[in-house]
Order: C-alpha cells, then sequence, then structure tokens
C-alpha cells in the first residue's frame, strides 16, 4: 500500500512510525471512528448516531480513513447511495493502540470509583492488559527500551 498524505500535506516526522501514525489516524475524530468501526458500526448514520459528529467533519474522516488504506467503502444498498464502511487488514491492525489508549485511559483519565466502559473477550471477561514485552519475554518499560535513529 502506498501511504500518503492529503496534497499539500506533509510528514510531521518522515523518520519515526509514531509521528507518521499520528499524521494517519491521531486527531480525535477518526480515532473514535476506528473504536466505533472496531465495536459493529458499518454507516454514515451509525458513526454519527454514536458520536453526535458533525455531517461534514463525518464526511471528511470518512473520505480521509478510506484514501489512507484504514477503512473500505462498499455499496450498501442497490441503489449505491448509502454506503458500507469496514476496518481493512491496516485498519484491524490498529486494535492493539485501541485497546493501550482504553486501559490508559482507565487509569489516568478517570477518578477512583468512576464508572466507564469496559472492554470484555468473547467469553465476557475483561481484557487483560497489554504490555510491552523484549524479545525474552520480559516487560518492557519506556526506560528499558530505545529508539535507534536511521539517518539518512
Amino acid at each position: 500500500m502506498d501511504v500518503t498524505l492529503a496534497a499539500g500535506s506533509a510528514w510531521t516526522d518522515p523518520a519515526c512510525p509514531v509521528a507518521r501514525t499520528v499524521d494517519l489516524v491521531g486527531d480525535r475524530w477518526s480515532l473514535l471512528i476506528i473504536r466505533d468501526a472496531m465495536d459493529g458500526a458499518t454507516t454514515f448514520t451509525e458513526f454519527r448516531r454514536r458520536l453526535g459528529i458533525a455531517r461534514n467533519i463525518l464526511t471528511d474522516r470518512l473520505r480521509r480513513l478510506v484514501e489512507q488504506g484504514i477503512l473500505d467503502r462498499s455499496a450498501d444498498d442497490g441503489d449505491g447511495r448509502r454506503h458500507a464502511y469496514r476496518l481493512t487488514a491496516a485498519g484491524q491492525d490498529l486494535f492493539t493502540a485501541v485497546v493501550a489508549l482504553r486501559q490508559w485511559g482507565e487509569r489516568h483519565a478517570f477518578a477512583p470509583g468512576e464508572p466507564h466502559s469496559v472492554l470484555l473477550d468473547g467469553q465476557g471477561r475483561e481484557v487483560a492488559e497489554l504490555l510491552p514485552l523484549g524479545q525474552d519475554g520480559t516487560p518492557l518499560s519506556a526506560g528499558a527500551s530505545h529508539v535507534r535513529k536511521i539517518e539518512d
């Protein structure tokens, strides 16, 4: 897949995978659309009802997510006016990132005891905490890892 930004845009930091990901899906509405697509939303109407988002913003974000290969758009009815949006393989690959954001939010964005939604697995159990692991299986932290910069 050829990954490009909208015409006239430039990568924030072309050599950094985090910066490129944020450039592609890092705005609030795009991430929430991806989250809702993971939760079964497929139509413009469903996304709009769930998110309470303005029509023009939703139209723009859906178009961009399709252009960037994160969502696929197909005709949902016989007349071609209504479309279904589904995650592509690249969109589905964002699941771990969305779960990591959710788990960070559970730890840091709610007061103790404040109610919030919970992500469950197929058996109805809470999803285990994500934890990056080294090649040898030991837990990693920011202090126990580093980035190797690629020089031109």
